[in-house]
């Protein structure tokens, strides 16, 4: 937990954060409102010097009405390899939590694709994503109860699950190396 990202990755979220900002046509104050984070952090986040969260990250990504991915995702050649261990991790604040993008939807298309790792203890809650969201998990190893916040269900390896994204949502590990594949469908 709290492991500190590479500065590549700093930097690109850096650059993305203030990207997606000028592109909304927003200022500090009024993303950092809209997010329900401190303008200071935000400032710090645009200038390189912060070490975000899953959930700022998030919440920034549904101030700016973008997909988490389109915060954190690097260019890339036309053929991507990403081993197990490896690509832009971010890690939850609340939870043994670590979600690693694998893929973003390129333009026209409306998907992201994630490797999570997590730990049984405090689970990983998730606030709505942007309207009409949908997660589809499926369970590489381990144990987990996952779905909307009031009604998880207990999946195990292999077991797949679609939920509301758009409402609010979990993912508790029941085992230890709990491993998982999430799918992020957006309108």
């Amino acid at each position: 937990m709290g492991e500190r990202p590479s500065s590549d990755l700093i930097a690109l979220i850096a650059a993305s954060i203030r990207r997606e900002r000028e592109r909304a046509g927003l200022s500090l104050t009024e993303l950092a409102k809209r997010a329900g984070i401190a303008k200071s952090t935000l400032s710090q986040l645009e200038s390189g010097v912060g070490n975000p969260s899953v959930e700022t990250l998030w919440a920034l990504g549904v101030a700016l009405g973008v997909p988490f991915s389109r915060l954190v995702d690097p260019p890339r050649p036309a053929v991507r390899v990403i081993r197990a261990g490896e690509g832009p991790a971010t890690y939850s604040e609340q939870a043994n939590y670590s979600a690693t993008l694998l893929a973003s939807c390129p333009p026209n298309a409306r998907r992201d694709l994630y490797r999570i790792s997590a730990q049984p203890g405090r689970p990983r809650t998730s606030d709505p994503h942007m309207a009409g969201t949908v997660e589809h998990v499926l369970i590489g190893t381990g144990r987990a109860l996952v779905g909307p916040t009031d009604e998880p269900v207990e999946l195990g390896p292999g077991d797949y699950i679609a939920y509301p994204g758009d409402a609010p949502h979990i993912f508790e590990a029941l085992e230890p190396g709990t491993t998982a594949v999430i799918v992020m469908e957006h309108v």
